[in-house]
């Protein structure tokens, strides 16, 4: 399957490794590079693939965020659709494979990169890693999962700060929250990704599969739906038009207040 925004390599017969290749566009994440994620993760779903790494290319990010551009100027109703079917095609799908997935965070991984780690069954960071949700300063909200897996992941309060300072944690103070489990210097970063799914592959399968079920089904859906909708609601605010427009014009967003 040939693919114009990903690099798709085996490592070994089972561990398959997915690169997002748009690196001057930091491996932002579109409509294009979400459906790919899916056709990608799907196939490999359907092979003898027992664990999958995804990475983004070059040494800057991992994925450094959503292309503000194709949803600047959306409605209400089409911000929502948006977030429902990110849901749907990829980070739902994700986290509900029986395939393990590893996020090696290499760089950037900010806002629906962040969230793409976060739909991953295991995250390890690189030492130049930066993890945040930003998407407040652009008059949203996060809208692929970040507002309720962050929260699973390392607790109500740390998410919440996280969340509303928009600002970004480094690799150190992400594995002390708990939101990644090891952290490596850039260089080792592949190897260590390698290192942990070939642990997997020492386990039975079928039992992988039946523990992430079993693991996913603490989490009610109502949170993601509730998600949806708010994501949608904010695109009718003056502040989501402001902050996304200050944004492309790279300067600070001047938000009206309530």
């Amino acid at each position: 399957m040939k693919f114009k925004y990903l690099l798709v390599k085996d490592i070994s017969d089972y561990i398959r490794l997915i690169t997002i290749n748009r690196p001057k566009q930091l491996n932002a994440l579109n409509a294009a590079v979400i459906e790919e994620l899916h056709r990608a993760l799907e196939e490999a779903e359907n092979t003898p693939v027992r664990a999958i790494i995804i990475m983004g290319s070059g040494e800057k990010a991992f994925v450094a965020g959503a292309d503000i551009k194709e949803f600047m100027h959306f409605t209400p109703e089409q911000g929502q659709a948006l977030s429902e079917k990110g849901h749907k095609l990829l980070f739902d799908y994700l986290e509900q494979m029986h395939t393990p997935v590893i996020a090696a965070i290499n760089g950037y991984a900010l806002g629906g990169g962040l969230e793409l780690a976060l739909a991953c069954h295991i995250r390890i960071a690189s030492e130049n890693a930066r993890l945040g949700l930003p998407e407040v300063s652009l008059g949203v909200i996060p809208g692929y999962g970040g507002t309720q897996r962050l929260a699973q992941h390392i607790g109500k309060g740390r998410a919440m700060e996280m969340i509303l300072t928009a600002q970004p944690v480094d690799a150190r103070k992400a594995l002390e929250y708990g939101l990644v489990g090891s952290v490596v210097p850039p260089e080792l970063l592949l190897d260590k990704a390698v290192e942990t799914a070939e642990k997997i592959l020492k386990n039975s399968p079928a039992a992988i599969g039946l523990a992430i079920e079993a693991v996913n089904a603490a989490y009610g859906k109502d949170g993601f739906k509730t998600e949806n909708r708010l994501f949608g609601q904010a695109f009718a605010t003056e502040d989501f038009k402001e902050g996304t427009q200050a944004f492309i014009e790279r300067r600070k967003p001047k938000f009206s207040g309530k």
